[in-house]
């Protein structure tokens, strides 16, 4: 299967197709009157995973990152990526159609705001911007004399030879066994919400999964299914899907809670609800801005802000929390099997970064029960395993030999949703490599050991995992830890530990704690384990506190730990966590792995 996803990501990765492509762009806009046009890397939804119908930015340009955003002028053209993609850009696209130009260091907006000329045309796609993206847009092609157009529909589409079809995978309910919580309870608490907007707009569609307890398969890695829906305060929810995609009972299912629509009158509600003088409320993040075009040019008002489903869909339930207990039982057996295989393997030399990812995903398939990775899993030998958004290809593909070998993956299970990282030494470490090892391990616990009082927000407590790494002069560029979904997005907002984190953790919220340490050209270091907050209990406490439960069960590589650097209160954590390994995980694998594992987790 890992066969797969990897044709899935190699299949436009073709730098050579970008001069001719950028050319057939460029003619169709001039048949449109456009002299530039932006290309992000979107959907309808700006999903992280999209169908391959909206891979518009590695169509045109050979790009596959996650994250990007081209820019296509007359004369020259700009590819925008973050930190994640220096390396990937440059072997992907062709640099002389596309200059790479870090994110961090200039804005698209002041890329434009450079290098379009007065009474330019720069266009783009409504459907796949936010309001906020068009806004800082707009105001920079208007500093420079020029403007930015809105086009019906996409130029690059018209160019795009064998374009694929949108998806149509089908609906499936996803039972209470697994929510927790019937649809109509939800429908009811979100229409609770809406205490001074008439309706709220359902963009993201994780949030439509998790208002009508349904699943999908429109995009890779995560149970979705792409629609819309809009709820109206006290009145029927409608939820915009293409009816190919409902069977009869799910229709007759479905029917009980909301009107099912096709997408296309989206639109003509949403104007009528304007012509009615009508607040809707727009998720700031996901929300097309063609959309809100449409309520305001009817008279109604558009009110941009987050979509309060988010917060209620981070907080799980109890059943969902039993859910991600029993997953990462599950996923813990798989990956300690394959922690075994590779002890052995590596040994035996000719052992690669693909036949690893391979390796681990078969021992997940052997549990029966998963429905998918969670990501594309980062496989990374020596120097790959320094680039900390690698993803292998046949081309980097490198063979594991001494030094040190990190592997994040995850499982997608309708119980839960698991993502973990394990860094491995493939031979005898450095004295160097311990150090950073157990300075990351170090941070590692004091995320896991964190107790913390009711309304603390992630960027409060980010600095404990980077502290021992800042003793040393030493940081990582990424977030401490990112939120994760039910059976949903293994990156799910709005909680996370990071600099940025400014939503305050709340019990039930699951996040990751993976600091790390990447050393490049050489090797990288990460340790990754998901936890759940829940209430802390302190004798004499006088506020409510909160604190972590780990949910991720694997042993920690006890190779790379220099135990003189630990405190008594880290090895007593390190130890209890591995005593639990044992205990938990022991009687879910074989004898030989059994074995293996009462090594891997002896007590230092």
């Amino acid at each position: 299967m890992f066969e797969s996803h990897f044709q899935s990501f190699t299949e436009n990765a073709d730098p050579q197709h970008g001069r001719a492509r950028a050319a057939a762009l460029r003619e169709e806009m001039r048949n449109c009157g456009l002299h530039g046009f932006i290309v992000p890397r979107a959907d309808e939804h700006q999903n992280e995973y999209v169908p391959p119908s909206a891979e518009r930015l590695a169509w045109l340009t050979g790009f596959t990152g996650s994250a990007g955003l081209a820019i296509v002028l007359h004369d020259e053209a700009a590819i925008f990526i973050d930190g994640r993609y220096t390396i990937q850009v440059r072997e992907q696209v062709d640099t002389k159609v596309f200059k790479p130009v870090a994110i961090m260091d200039t804005s698209p907006e002041a890329w434009l705001e450079a290098h379009v000329s007065r009474g330019e045309r720069v266009g783009y796609d409504p459907w796949l911007h936010t309001p906020g993206q068009i806004r800082r847009m707009s105001e920079a092609v208007k500093s420079a004399g020029a403007s930015l157009v809105a086009v019906d529909g996409n130029p690059l589409d018209h160019v795009w030879d064998g374009r694929p079809q949108p998806p149509m995978a089908p609906i499936r309910l996803h039972p209470r066994r697994f929510s927790g919580e019937d649809a109509s309870a939800k429908i009811a608490r979100v229409d609770a919400a809406l205490k001074n907007f008439d309706a709220l707009l359902v963009s993201d569609p994780h949030a439509v999964a998790w208002l009508f307890n349904i699943r999908g398969q429109d995009v890779s890695h995560t149970p979705l299914p792409l629609a819309f829906a809009l709820v109206r305060k006290g009145g029927r929810p409608v939820l915009y899907v293409e009816s190919g995609k409902v069977s009869e009972a799910v229709r007759d299912e479905l029917g009980t809670l909301c009107e099912l629509a096709e997408p296309y009158r989206l639109s003509a509600d949403l104007r009528k609800l304007g012509e009615e003088g009508s607040t809707i409320r727009f998720d700031a993040a996901t929300a097309p801005v063609k959309l809100v075009h449409v309520i305001e040019g009817a008279g109604g008002q558009a009110d941009l802000g987050p979509d309060p489903i988010a917060l209620m869909k981070a907080r799980k339930n109890a059943t969902e929390l039993k859910g991600a207990r029993a997953a990462h039982l599950r996923d813990g057996a798989a990956v300690t099997r394959f922690l075994a295989w590779f002890a052995e393997a590596s040994r035996r030399g000719k052992l690669t970064e693909i036949a690893a990812a391979e390796a681990l995903e078969t021992f997940r398939r052997e549990t029966r029960r998963l429905k998918d990775v969670s990501f594309p899993t980062i496989s990374g030998a020596g120097p790959n395993s320094a680039l900390p958004h690698y993803r292998v290809s046949e081309a980097s593909n490198r063979a594991i030999t001494k030094g040190m070998f990190l592997i994040d993956s995850g499982g997608q299970y309708e119980d839960g949703t698991t993502d973990i990282t394990r860094t491995i030494a493939v031979g005898k470490p450095s004295a160097e490599m311990r150090d950073r090892f157990t300075r990351v391990l170090k941070g590692h616990i004091a995320i896991a050991r964190a107790v913390f009082p009711k309304g603390t927000a992630g960027a409060q407590i980010d600095a404990l995992a980077r502290l021992p790494l800042w003793q040393a002069g030493l940081d990582f560029d990424h977030g401490t830890g990112h939120g994760v979904g039910s059976y949903l997005s293994v990156h799910e907002g709005p909680q996370r530990i990071s600099k940025l984190g400014g939503v305050a953790l709340e019990p039930g919220m699951i996040l990751s704690n993976e600091p790390g340490y990447y050393k490049a050209g050489a090797w990288g270091i990460r340790i990754e384990n998901l936890v759940v907050v829940r209430k802390a209990k302190i004798e004499g406490a006088e506020r409510d506190m909160l604190e972590f439960e780990t949910l991720t069960l694997a042993p920690i590589d006890l190779a790379l730990v220099e135990p003189k650097l630990l405190t008594r209160d880290e090895t007593a954590w390190l130890n209890a966590y591995h005593a639990r390994v044992r205990a938990e995980i022991g009687p879910l694998v074989d004898r030989e792995a059994q074995g293996w594992l009462r090594a891997a987790t002896r007590k230092i």
